[in-house]
Order: C-alpha cells, then sequence, then structure tokens
C-alpha cells in the first residue's frame, strides 16, 4: 500500500527536523503529496481552563508568531507550498484529526518522545492523535540514541 497524502504535525522546534525528514523521504518513495500543520493552542488550556483575565489580544500574538515560524519552516521546505501548509488553533489531538478528514490524508506522522514515569500516564501528542485517527499514524522516535 502506497500513501497518497501525507500530513507531518510539527510543533516548529528543531526537534521537528528528523520528523520532517522521515516525512520526505516517506513522500518521495511513494510519490504521495506532503502537507505540514502546526496547532497553536489556547493559553487557556495551560492554565486549566480558568484564566481571570482576557487572552484574546495574546492569543492573536502567538497565532501571529506561529504563522511567521510556520512560514521560516516552509523556507528549509521548499515542496510545502502556502496551500500544504496549516496552521490552526484549538486542541491538538481534534485539529490534526480534523485536518486530516478534511484533506483526506492516508498517513498523519507526529514526533515521539517516548516518555516514562508520570509523562507517559498523563500522555503526549503523538499518544493523543494515534487514538481516534482518521487513518495511518507514524510515530518518529526524537529520542537521541545512546552511545
Amino acid at each position: 500500500m502506497s500513501y497518497q497524502h501525507i500530513l507531518v504535525a510539527v510543533d516548529l522546534t528543531e526537534e521537528c527536523d528528523p520528523v520532517m525528514k522521515r516525512a520526505q523521504a516517506l513522500a518521495s518513495s511513494t510519490q504521495a503529496k506532503l502537507s505540514v500543520v502546526h496547532i497553536v493552542e489556547p493559553m487557556a488550556m495551560a492554565f486549566g481552563g480558568d484564566v481571570p483575565m482576557d487572552l484574546s489580544m495574546l492569543q492573536q500574538q502567538q497565532f501571529e508568531q506561529a504563522k511567521e515560524r510556520l512560514d521560516a519552516f516552509a523556507l528549509k521546505h521548499p515542496q510545502l507550498t502556502p496551500e500544504n501548509r496549516h496552521l490552526a488553533y484549538g486542541q491538538p489531538r481534534q485539529e490534526i484529526h480534523r485536518l486530516a478528514s478534511e484533506q483526506r490524508c492516508d498517513l498523519i506522522i507526529v514526533g515521539s518522545h517516548g516518555r516514562h514515569g508520570l509523562a507517559l500516564l498523563l500522555g503526549s501528542t503523538a499518544n493523543d492523535v494515534l487514538h481516534g485517527a482518521p487513518c495511518d499514524v507514524l510515530a518518529v522516535s526524537l529520542k537521541k540514541p545512546s552511545a
């Protein structure tokens, strides 16, 4: 089975470089379309949802900064045309699933830290995306190989 449309979820840090490299290699080998998405999480989520102030101005700035970072990221990856770059606002799992369905993606690629302990119990974006995904999910390990 070869993939037709691959969606790569990125956090726009240096850690997403190996994820993007894996996605590019897979897209190249299967002649698949490659799209990328970055999700901006609502600030209220970081504070448990109950914030006693209006964060709309800060959230707008956060979204604009994310757009600039996504555009800069795309400069390093010329195959990511403006129509293949997506920026969404919301809960990562829901937005990645929604976009994958809308764009008819048949593979989502995410980075995974392979967490242990408390982080493992609480889950991660990669784990969230895996559950209920509308298509296959590939988790690329971000752990540094031990020497």
